[in-house]
């Protein structure tokens, strides 16, 4: 499909969507290489049982929420809307949920380590949430559990190590193949490595988030730090759904052509 096929809001999207895949697959910098060889070296130091416990809890959330009905929107899916409509209602979902991680990260670190730590399982939750609400913006039913899957990789995507990124986009741009090969059940889900999906998520919010457990400071940088993550997370999710559009788009007209 030609670049002038689409419209001009389309093609302002594919560039940007274009520069966000290049920043998928930038070469790790010193600093995020450090970062890494220091959470990697800390993880070392914690007991495999703890590893196995973590990674049991962030499986039990994942699964719960992507297969609990409570997430799925309550409103039908925008099919049919222009790729400008959908990013509108997409916005309009990140402004919202970024106000209500702000408000339970303040609320968490104003209440000390045990609710600081309690807001870890619960920020996951508004996360997910808003992945739910905004694949239904972009047309994408999460009804279909293969959608629920898409929306497991995006959340990776935009919470993985810079050496983790390229793959993960890789299976995000080539989603439609990838999909289709799946069986009409969840078991695809058994073959999810959930204990990389754990530790990346964990060494990535670590820093921002172990602050918050400071005294005096904690329901300030609660509020800052769930804000910055829902902003991270929208980045990620507005550009994986624009790309499938467009891929989608792009390839609905090829099969349109071969067919005359």
């Amino acid at each position: 499909m030609k670049f002038s096929d689409y419209t001009l809001y389309e093609q302002q999207m594919l560039r940007k969507v274009k520069l966000w895949e290049i920043r998928q697959q930038k070469t790790p910098n010193l600093l995020e290489r450090t970062s890494k060889t220091v959470s990697t070296n800390i993880n070392k130091l914690i007991p495999e049982k703890v590893h196995k416990t973590i990674t049991a809890t962030v499986k039990g959330m994942f699964q719960t929420t992507l297969f609990g009905m409570n997430y799925i929107p309550q409103n039908d899916p925008l099919v049919g809307a222009s790729l400008a409509e959908s990013d509108a209602k997409a916005e309009e979902l990140l402004s919202l949920y970024k106000k209500i991680a702000a408000a339970e990260g303040a609320g968490t670190g104003a209440g000390g380590i045990l609710l600081g730590l309690a807001d870890f399982p619960i920020l996951i939750g508004i996360k997910l949430k808003f992945l739910f609400e905004l694949a239904h913006a972009y047309g994408y039913s999460t009804k279909d559990y293969r959608e629920r899957l898409f929306i497991l990789y995006v959340f990776q995507i935009a919470f993985s190590s810079p050496a983790k990124k390229p793959a993960l986009l890789d299976t995000i741009k080539n989603w439609h193949e990838i999909a289709s090969g799946f069986p009409h059940s969840d078991a695809y889900m058994n073959q999810v490595d959930w204990q990389q999906l754990q530790q990346e998520y964990r060494d990535t919010i670590d820093f921002r988030k172990m602050l918050q457990l400071v005294p005096g400071i904690g329901a300030v940088v609660g509020a800052w730090a769930n804000f910055g993550l829902l902003e991270e997370l929208g980045v990620a999710g507005m550009n994986s759904f624009r790309l499938r559009r467009l891929e989608d788009k792009a390839r609905l007209e090829a099969e349109g052509k071969d067919e005359q």
